[in-house]
């Protein structure tokens, strides 16, 4: 059988690699590879409807909006680097290297809670898709929206996904690098219409917010990074063992922060054109309203591109962690299972929900604090560890060396279970808020962090977590017989 590609692909465009860790031997690429990965992580029109929420919501002027763009992805993705560096050192998906962390069976909790707020976030890029057809629909052939034509939209939008999610790592790298120019160079043109277009007397004169909003529009962008953080190493297990760490880190938040940093000021700046921006139920249709048609269609086209790639990316790891999770089907089959549900919700979404912004918001936030309890545990052990038994990650049973007692590590579940209900102590949403929402965590949007910090802590000074030995097997017990025929030879041999 000829050998995998240091692509991941087999000799076909499919790839079929699962769990199983890369050998050293069939891994190649370069770090700087990864920066189309993380841009087309990011195109999405979404962020244009965050960045109009920092100022219709937040209070921000221009200034404290570009200083959230700048922060949240150095912060979110700067995260994402660092636990990526487990990627190239284990050469395993994410949740896969995290049974090293929470034992065989301990590892189905936190994967389980990840695996679920995907969903969410693939509902929120299917129906962002969904709306993005639909507009072009709109400007080109004037046929407005109803529920048959949602319904068409989103099956097209997230049947798309499947098949590229489905394809593997080759393909989302290849699409990935041929959307990083065609956003680019539509962003660059967009931004030209808005410099010749905006009233920045208007833009400019507006007051500055407070400093507690400002941290907490930071949280909000960064949260959206933040779901990437377990997908990190997915991307990463291809690369060689001696690939630079600080390039790798550099990498991600550089390929994350050129689109971030233009795509929120770009909707700062529209927010003035229209106020309504970020309370809008169909987040994509204002492009249509403020860009002439010439630019608005291909720029919609182009985005489109980039949210099925945000979609065939999660959706890629997801297939990875419904593996963990027992799941015994080909990663490509698993993936079949998130779209599904990303088709019943965003279904939902678009017809029954009243607020596609506040359910966005709210779901960001919780996204956020699910992530964190994972992350805090995971990072600290990840500064202890500097190798994986490739083995032990897929053997399931007892005799694993990442069985531990009873499959479960003690001290990463605590430290997990204890996190996960702090940061929700701190959490604030349209429909839940925490009991320690109103202090100074709380206010700012900062339960994701507490969750970081205190499942980090607390697996730092529990006792170290150490891999059991695999059981010996019991040696049979001699034939009667053969003992005893054998007894004059040895009582011989003793008396020589």
């Amino acid at each position: 059988m000829p050998a995998e590609p240091a692509d991941g692909g087999t000799e076909t465009a499919m790839e079929t690699r699962g769990l199983e860790p890369v050998p050293d031997g069939e891994r190649g690429g370069r770090v700087r590879d990864l920066v189309p990965t993380w841009v087309a992580a990011n195109i999405s029109v979404l962020l244009l409807t965050m960045g109009a929420g920092l100022v219709i919501l937040n209070k921000l002027n221009i200034w404290q909006v570009l200083v959230v763009a700048v922060a949240a992805p150095v912060v979110s993705y700067g995260i994402v680097g660092l636990i990526s560096i487990a990627g190239k050192r284990g050469g395993a998906p994410g949740m896969a290297l995290s049974r090293a962390v929470f034992g065989q069976r301990g590892n189905l909790f936190p994967g389980s809670l990840i695996w679920v707020a995907r969903w969410g976030w693939e509902t929120i890029n299917a129906v962002s898709g969904a709306y993005a057809v639909l507009t072009v629909l709109d400007l080109l052939f004037g046929i407005r929206s109803n529920t048959p034509l949602i319904v068409v939209t989103l099956l097209f939008f997230v049947g798309c996904t499947f098949v590229v999610s489905g394809l593997g790592i080759k393909a989302l790298r290849v699409c990935s690098t041929w959307s990083t120019y065609l956003f680019g160079a539509f962003s660059v043109l967009v931004l030209g219409y808005l410099l010749f277009t905006t009233d920045w007397s208007a833009v400019l004169g507006k007051p500055a917010g407070s400093t507690a909003m400002m941290i907490a529009g930071i949280g909000t962008i960064a949260a959206g990074g933040i779901s990437w953080v377990p997908s990190g190493p997915d991307f990463t297990r291809y690369l060689p063992r001696t690939a630079s760490s600080k390039g790798l880190v550099g990498a991600t938040i550089g390929g994350a922060g050129v689109v971030v940093v233009p795509m929120v000021l770009m909707g700062a700046v529209m927010a003035v054109g229209t106020p309504d921006l970020a309370t809008a139920q169909d987040p994509v249709s204002f492009i249509g309203e403020l860009l002439p048609t010439w630019i608005a269609v291909p720029y919609l086209l182009v985005a489109l591109v980039g949210m099925l790639l945000i979609n065939s990316m999660s959706m890629y790891s997801a297939g990875f962690t419904a593996q963990t999770l027992g799941i015994k089907v080909p990663r490509a089959w698993a993936v079949s299972v998130n779209a599904a549900i990303s088709l019943v919700f965003g279904f939902l979404l678009m017809v029954v929900a009243t607020s596609f912004f506040g359910s966005f918001i709210s779901f960001l936030t919780l996204l956020a604090v699910a992530f964190s309890a994972w992350i805090g545990v995971f990072g600290v052990d990840m500064l202890r560890r500097r190798t994986y038994d490739g083995a032990a990650l897929l053997d399931t049973t007892r005799t694993s060396a990442y069985w531990y007692k009873g499959g479960f590590a003690w001290q990463a579940m605590t430290a997990w279970a204890l996190a996960l209900a702090v940061g929700l102590l701190f959490t604030s949403v349209d429909w839940f808020s925490g009991p320690l929402a109103t202090t100074w965590i709380g206010r700012n949007g900062l339960g994701w962090v507490a969750g970081i910090v205190t499942s980090g802590v607390l697996y730092a000074v529990l006792p170290r977590t150490v891999p059991t030995e695999p059981e010996p097997e019991p040696e049979p017990e001699p034939d009667a017989a053969a003992a005893a025929a054998a007894e004059p030879a040895l009582a011989e041999s003793l008396s020589n």
